[in-house]
């Protein structure tokens, strides 16, 4: 590798629980009729699309436990329900249900798993 590789600014983050991080797609900001719609209509729409970045782990199960044997040694590890947002897929979100942050001049949307309506996911 090359000496200047920047690593991406997204790999410093830590996602939680059910939440998932979305870069927004630029809207295209004309409407099918021509007319050119500015940047605080495009940003209060009901729906968005964007690329999801990163997900969390997923949604926290709890663990079973030998209540009968408390001298067993318990495990720390939480087990998780898995997201169906993967890396690298289109979402559509509903955008009320988005936190949006700006990041180093960027911006990304913080999304639960639950605002997501759609899964666009290029299979190889």
């Amino acid at each position: 590798m090359d000496g200047d590789y920047t690593r991406p600014v997204t790999d410093s983050f830590i996602i939680v629980g059910d939440r998932v991080l979305i870069r927004p797609k630029t809207p295209e900001g004309v409407t099918p009729s021509g007319l050119v719609l500015p940047p605080g209509v495009q940003e209060n729409q009901k729906t968005q699309l964007g690329y999801v970045l990163k997900a969390g782990p997923g949604y926290p199960i709890p663990i079973a436990t030998d209540a009968d044997e408390p001298w067993k040694e318990q495990s720390d590890t939480v087990k998780y329900i898995p997201l169906q947002a993967k890396p690298g897929d289109l979402a559509m979100y509903l955008q009320s249900g988005a936190y949006d942050i700006e990041y180093n001049g960027e911006k990304f949307a913080i999304v639960p798993q639950n605002a997501i309506l759609l899964l666009v996911r290029e299979e190889y």
